[in-house]
């Protein structure tokens, strides 16, 4: 069911974006058609490299609850996918010691590194409010969005 859901989004949000070179527009476009597609989507969004202190991250276009303005390299879910470059997926966000609590109903969360000429310029961060609600199959829909729209 899942994959289902994900084949289905992924391909209209390609379609609506294709041709769109805006990044704002992209990312807007993505976390509103993923939260709309995804009924334990708490929270999704973008949070961008800023070219002015570009060890943080700040936040840009999303779905949800308030966010966080600001996440330091290496802070969080978030931080830390920034920091390694890689997919961080956590089951239980109150289990791990470096966690932001940006809204106390997330708890559990992913997030996908967003590259755009071979470097990192953004991550997706989509947000559950209950325990353990992603998996390698978010994972790989999630890359394979990403990727393939930026």
């Amino acid at each position: 069911m899942k994959t289902k859901v994900y084949e289905t989004v992924k391909k209209q949000i390609l379609a609506t974006i294709e041709g769109e070179t805006n990044i704002t527009a992209k990312m807007a476009t993505i976390s509103c058609l993923l939260k709309q597609s995804f009924d334990y989507f708490y929270w999704c969004g973008f949070y961008v490299v800023d070219p002015l202190k570009p060890e943080e991250l700040v936040v840009g276009p999303y779905q949800g609850t308030m966010g966080c303005l600001r996440i330091p390299k290496g802070k969080g879910v978030c931080g830390t996918a920034f920091l390694e470059q890689e997919t961080q997926i956590v089951e239980d966000v109150h289990a791990i010691e470096n966690h932001i609590t940006c809204d106390v109903n997330s708890q559990s969360e992913i997030v996908v590194p967003v590259f755009f000429d071979g470097k990192i310029i953004a991550v997706l961060d989509v947000d559950s409010d209950k325990v353990n609600s992603f998996d390698d199959i978010d994972k790989k829909y999630l890359e394979e969005i990403i990727n393939e729209a930026f």
